[in-house]
């Protein structure tokens, strides 16, 4: 007998058990159960859902199937939640704090005349995924013994500057001396954070080509981040000018980012987790010199993002690249969370960490 004929016969044996052993008593007992519908009903949900346990080892087919479906939901979930982790509402309103606020008193600046609060959009899809704002705590547990490189201009390093202040806490001593270096104009930095293992190396990259060049340089050594986070746009907008040399040089990045990927896809080196930071929305009347408000009107600016949707860089379009969505969360806040059009309050890079974290825990298949 071969071995197909003894699975057939043993699948065949199996079905006419089922018969004999539960329908044909389910039969007789709902003779006597008839009146009480109610527990006829529970009685064969139960049995049938305990016979198809005990039967599914022995028809791979619906094994496999079962197996498929489970994987499939799991992963939609996951893709769900990525593509939901971004949709921040916000509440702007007067700082009730400041309402005997002398103008003639140089307050930081005006961004302080305005409370803002933000969370995670309601609905039952964003509930689902339970996005929730990591704490120190939290967020050093995450990240603890990583090394995380943050690249890109101005809006990197407002990033980096959250991300320390929600590791380290804003009142730590350590950040007087972070803040002061960390905006030392067009340089690096680099931190460790001995409590929790964790390297933090900020690499000044206003242009796409520089974020090119260092992960050339990560293949090169043979040495990649656990987490980076890069964006890089508003130099080249203000000193080239060009949205189609724009989408070259993103093209150019992806080509290396991929390149990158299948040699860290071992089981001794960890593929890294990619995030995008985007450009934030510009509102063009506020910027603060003529030529800015001529080379990024809202036209070239639209021109390009296009050109990064165009790129396929991000994982929305088919890229390797997580996006965090500066230019939806500045357009929600509006312009009472800037003070020149570009530069946005501080809370909307706390809030970009935490998207990051939350996308990261979604990513690294973990949960708090």
């Amino acid at each position: 007998m071969t071995l197909m004929t003894m699975l057939g016969a043993v699948q065949l044996g199996a079905a006419a058990a089922c018969v004999v052993v539960v329908l044909i008593p389910m039969v007789m007992a709902g003779w006597h159960l008839s009146r009480n519908r109610i527990l006829l009903y529970c009685g064969v949900f139960f049995i049938t859902l305990a016979v198809c346990l005990h039967l599914t080892p022995y028809f791979p087919s619906v094994s496999d199937f079962v197996t498929s479906v489970s994987s499939v939901v799991v992963f939609d979930h996951r893709s769900t939640c990525i593509n939901l982790v971004n949709d921040i509402a916000w509440e702007v309103k007067p700082n009730v704090s400041l309402h005997h606020f002398n103008p003639t008193h140089n307050v930081s600046s005006s961004l302080n005349l305005y409370e803002k609060r933000w969370d995670w959009s309601k609905s039952p899809k964003h509930d689902a995924c339970d996005f929730q704002k990591l704490s120190k705590s939290d967020a050093s547990d995450l990240l603890n013994g990583s090394w995380v490189v943050v690249a890109g201009d101005s809006q990197a390093r407002f990033f980096t500057l959250s991300l320390l202040n929600l590791i380290l806490g804003p009142q730590a001593k350590r950040m007087g001396s972070v803040r002061a270096d960390l905006f030392k104009r067009h340089s690096d930095y680099s931190i460790l954070v001995h409590e929790i293992g964790m390297k933090l190396d900020f690499v000044w990259a206003p242009y796409v080509v520089n974020l090119t060049n260092s992960m050339m340089g990560f293949k090169t050594k043979k040495s990649y981040p656990d987490v980076m986070v890069m964006g890089a746009g508003l130099w080249h907008m203000l000193h080239v000018n060009n949205a189609s040399n724009y989408d070259f040089a993103l093209r150019m990045l992806k080509s290396s980012v991929v390149s990158l990927l299948p040699l860290t896809a071992s089981a001794s080196i960890k593929s890294p987790h990619l995030f995008w930071l985007g450009m934030p929305m510009l509102i063009n009347g506020m910027l603060n010199t003529q030529e800015k408000r001529e080379k990024m009107s809202d036209r070239i600016w639209h021109a390009y993002d296009r050109a990064l949707g165009d790129s396929r860089l991000l994982r929305q379009t088919g890229g390797p690249l997580v996006l965090l969505d500066i230019q939806s969360m500045t357009w929600n806040c509006g312009p009472r969370c800037t003070s020149d059009g570009m530069h946005y309050d501080l809370v909307i890079y706390e809030a970009t960490v935490q998207v990051m974290l939350n996308a990261l825990l979604i990513e690294s298949h973990q949960s708090l």
